[in-house]
């Protein structure tokens, strides 16, 4: 074949949408290789390890846990603090990414990059760090005894299930706000103008006009923060300890010092990555249900 007709051919092909080859499928392999090797690392080969503890004993370790009303005061608890808390950091975090929307870029990075320092902390980080401020003799109770407050009222706050919640919201906002963010800032907002040059008050036409728009994204930070907050181990543990059911707990007393059924502790290992798999799950469907719409 002439080169012009090589040419020619090519072109065509651009123009009828088909992909024009760069690498061989071995390169294409060599890229791919260094993730596949993580993932199996990583995940692959603990979950199978997970999964054949889970069914050493013919599965009854499934049957022992589903039967125990323990595990299901922990689901309770552990849907219950998925939600409120999400829920509560979904609203802030909606507010906050709203407001940076309207900055800068300069500005907006940042805010931005200020936020998402919590992310950069482990929970046991984050645990202590409320213990020192909010803790009995923390800062802030220290301040408010001052006032009159009594320290052991405001000092034991942090460690009750509402406690625990806003503990988790300090690393859950930051991820409502780069879910979010993007959304809100390609938001074209002369739709809002042209509402309240209509007469619509300004809350009126962001309740009306924006939030409608961007439900699914205010959907899917909310399912990625829930699966967030019934997986969080760390800071639970660091605040609580076994005082609040919920499942990671739950888990830590089947491999503590008190405990060693290691069947039961795999199999709720399974379910609680299966619940959080469902919840991430559902923001999928949400997505891709959204143009259908």
């Amino acid at each position: 074949m002439a080169p012009h007709e090589g040419t020619r051919s090519m072109a065509q092909s651009a123009k009828q949408g088909r992909s024009i080859p760069i690498a061989g499928r071995g390169v294409r392999l060599a890229f791919a290789l260094p993730g596949l090797l993580v993932l199996a690392l990583f995940f692959v080969l603990p979950l199978g390890s997970i999964a054949r503890e889970a069914f050493s004993e013919g599965g009854s370790a499934f049957a022992r846990v589903l039967a125990d009303p323990v595990f299901w005061g922990g689901v309770r608890g552990s849907l219950i603090l998925g939600t409120l808390a999400p829920g509560f950091s979904v609203v802030v975090g909606f507010l906050v990414a709203l407001h940076l929307a309207t900055l800068s870029e300069r500005a907006r990075g940042l805010a931005l990059f200020a936020i998402s320092l919590p992310l950069t902390f482990s929970g046991l980080v984050i645990a202590y760090g409320f213990i020192l401020v909010f803790g009995r003799s923390g800062f802030v109770t220290l301040l408010l005894a001052r006032l009159g407050a009594d320290p052991a009222v405001v000092g034991g706050f942090i460690f009750t299930p509402v406690g625990l919640g806003l503990a988790y919201s300090y690393y859950l906002i930051p991820r409502v706000v780069l879910v979010m963010l993007p959304v809100l800032t390609n938001f074209d907002r002369s739709q809002i103008a042209a509402a309240r040059s209509l007469g619509a008050t300004g809350f009126t036409a962001h309740l009306d006009i924006l939030v409608p728009q961007v439900m699914p994204a205010l959907i899917t930070a909310f399912c990625l923060t829930s699966a967030v907050a019934i997986g969080a181990y760390g800071t639970a543990l660091a605040l609580v300890g076994t005082q609040v059911n919920i499942l990671p707990l739950v888990l830590y007393s089947k491999v503590s010092d008190a405990g060693s059924d290691f069947p039961a502790a795999a199999a709720i290992s399974l379910l609680l990555m299966g619940l959080c798999c469902a919840v991430i799950g559902l923001a999928e469907l949400v997505r891709r249900a959204r143009p259908a719409a």
